[in-house]
């Protein structure tokens, strides 16, 4: 425990110290890449309440990093265009402000979670997995025939969206109110992690029957979770399109779900700085190696591999120990 405590703290003090070094030497790229390796770390916890407490596979968490996403951009596309939302029967205008978009994230990845997991529970195992997956492609296939918001292209965002009191355009700012927010869902995962609700979880993923014993219903308590792991994942997608300033119907993708849960499982299921571990090590590798060969996934795979045939805990596990502790 206390092994892994230490290891959690110098991987934290090492994404922040990376991009301090590339501000003061002047490398915005470093920055750039820190930033995004922060909002998929985002994501990765975000599945990690479902996967790692509740043990819900999901291949459909990209439905909530996608429709985050589009808040943002629907919204952003809004404000730029000087055109309302919606004008009857209440006038809705879009906004810049990050703090009204990520709320407007995190409620739609909330109520989408609740919607497919009231669904999706009513099954286990490989069939949770599949109608997971089902919903997520049914998203992707809804935004690329929505000509409404690009469709297939996609929908650009001109002017990063503001922050009170702060320059958003500058890379090491936006990287501070990103990280800012991963230390927040992290403190969210330990709080849900040592609750009382956190108890509950663990064992309607170990002994569902027992839990049912002393009164409380198990998928009420995994629905809750989901939703929750939406939510998080969703303030996560509208992030990663301000980044970028631009969303597509990609973020709904069966791909955009296997690689958040690849970051899950390369640091670690269930472990607190698993999902930061994994999402920092995707970046580096899809930087590194995809500068030398566009099949840079084939080296992602077989790390991969090893992760799941030698270690386990995950690559946090292998260094900290193999009993899972998350803290």
């Amino acid at each position: 425990m206390q092994r892994e405590t230490w290891t959690n703290l110098a991987i934290l003090l090492g994404l922040l110290i990376v991009p301090l070094w590339a501000w003061v030497t002047d490398e915005p790229f470093t920055i750039t890449l820190a930033t995004r390796a922060v909002i998929l770390a985002i994501a990765g916890v975000g599945l990690n309440i479902a996967l790692g407490l509740g043990g819900l596979v999901s291949l459909g968490h990209a439905a909530f990093f996608g429709i985050g996403g589009y808040a943002m951009g629907v919204l952003a596309s809004h404000a730029q265009a000087y055109s309302p939302l919606l004008e009857w029967p209440i006038l809705i205008e879009g906004t810049k402000s990050m703090p009204m978009i990520w709320l407007v994230a995190i409620i739609a990845g909330a109520l989408l979670a609740l919607a497919i997991g009231a669904l999706s529970l009513r099954t286990t195992g490989a069939y949770f997995i599949m109608i997971t997956l089902a919903f997520g492609q049914m998203l992707y296939f809804f935004m690329i025939s929505w000509p409404a918001y690009g469709g297939e292209d996609g929908l650009s965002i001109y002017v990063r969206n503001g922050f009170p009191g702060l320059n958003t355009l500058d890379p090491i700012q936006f990287f501070a109110i990103c990280f800012t927010l991963l230390v927040l869902v992290l403190w969210l995962f330990w709080q849900v992690n040592r609750s009382a609700f956190g108890l509950a979880l663990g064992s309607a993923r170990q002994n569902p029957d027992r839990l049912r014993a002393v009164g409380i219903h198990p998928d009420r308590t995994l629905l809750v979770a989901f939703t929750i792991s939406g939510a998080v994942t969703g303030l996560a997608g509208a992030l990663f399109a301000d980044l970028n300033r631009f969303v597509s119907p990609t973020m709904f993708s069966w791909q955009t779900s296997g690689e958040i849960m690849v970051f899950v499982i390369l640091g670690g299921v269930g472990r607190l700085m698993g999902p930061v571990f994994g999402a920092v090590l995707f970046v580096v590798l899809e930087h590194v190696l995809g500068g030398v060969s566009e099949f840079w996934h084939i080296y992602l795979g077989a790390i991969l591999l090893g992760v799941v045939l030698f270690a386990r805990g995950g690559l946090i596990g292998l260094i900290a120990g193999r009993a899972v502790a998350h803290g």
